[in-house]
């Protein structure tokens, strides 16, 4: 594969991700937050088997090939069905376009949290952290000095998301990412379902009512996209992988406003730009110090 049809793919992987939040803010006015994550995660888990089967036809079962990853797709499961619920909840009071920024801070965020792992970042990364700082406060604070409840929960699953991204980094060397990720997703969706079970009503003409956004978030957002953020990094350049999927916050925004009808003033437009720039800056730091920042399967979207 050529380095423009990777490129392409890539683009393709960024432009599923952020109109997955379109699908997450219509959804939710179907179901509940966890009844939709418990549903999606378990489709994209599913979406995941036939993949796996493939890659290891002359591997041992299947649960034997489980064993290795299972304690760190456990946790990890854990940590994205905290990210996740709060991106969702989030979603109930925020536009698809400021929970895609807000949530990409994971970017800026990962360095930051690597500090404590004995990481060092150099002044290029600081740099971005500064900007998207500034670019967030544009984005989700007043003039009265006041956050949407929607901005502040999609900010602290951010954090969640960096951590979750720092679980895959360090484990992905170690176990097959594959069935991790396929452990992830089940947990995630295990979780979520028995949430959903105390604390909402799942009603299956609501499930149906959410039936496309549900599939687009499972299928698409994990099972499809997964797999072309897979093919398109093996053939990128890194620099190229990181600047276009960091485009995933504008599709969200494109998104929202060609679908929901989802508008940002001046302030908040100005925000996003500096974010953007501060991801962008921090990635490319990352990169040149052989340090490249870890994308996730977009379980976050």
């Amino acid at each position: 594969m050529s380095i423009l049809k990777a490129n392409l793919v890539l683009l393709l992987t960024a432009a599923i991700w952020g109109l997955a939040f379109v699908a997450q803010r219509v959804g939710k006015e179907h179901v509940g937050p966890f009844t939709f994550n418990g549903v999606r995660f378990m489709l994209g888990a599913l979406s995941l088997v036939p993949l796996l089967f493939y890659i290891h036809l002359d591997s041992q079962n299947l649960v034997q090939r489980l064993k290795s990853p299972l304690v760190p797709g456990l946790l990890a499961g854990m940590v994205l069905f905290i990210a996740s619920s709060f991106q969702q909840i989030g979603l109930v009071t925020t536009t698809a376009g400021k929970a895609a920024f807000i949530t990409s801070l994971y970017i800026v965020l990962v360095p930051v949290l690597g500090i404590f792992l004995g990481h060092r970042n150099g002044r290029w990364t600081w740099l971005g952290c500064g900007l998207a700082a500034v670019g967030l406060y544009l984005l989700c604070v007043k003039e009265s000095w006041s956050i949407q409840s929607g901005d502040l929960l999609e900010l602290i699953g951010a954090l969640f998301w960096a951590l979750h991204i720092l679980i895959i980094g360090y484990y992905a060397v170690r176990v097959d990412i594959l069935k991790l990720s396929c452990i992830q997703f089940l947990t995630c969706s295990v979780l979520s379902m028995a949430v959903a079970l105390v604390m909402e009503p799942v009603i299956v003409n609501d499930l149906m009512a959410a039936a496309v956004p549900i599939l687009y978030g499972g299928i698409f957002s994990v099972g499809i996209a997964y797999t072309l953020q897979a093919v398109g990094q093996k053939y990128a350049p890194p620099a190229h992988a990181a600047i276009i999927l960091s485009l995933e916050a504008s599709f969200a925004v494109l998104g929202g406003f060609l679908l929901l009808g989802e508008q940002m003033g001046t302030r908040e437009i100005m925000g996003c730009l500096l974010m953007l720039s501060g991801m962008l800056i921090a990635q490319l730091q990352g990169l040149q110090s052989d340090q490249d920042v870890k994308v996730s399967v977009r379980e976050h979207a």
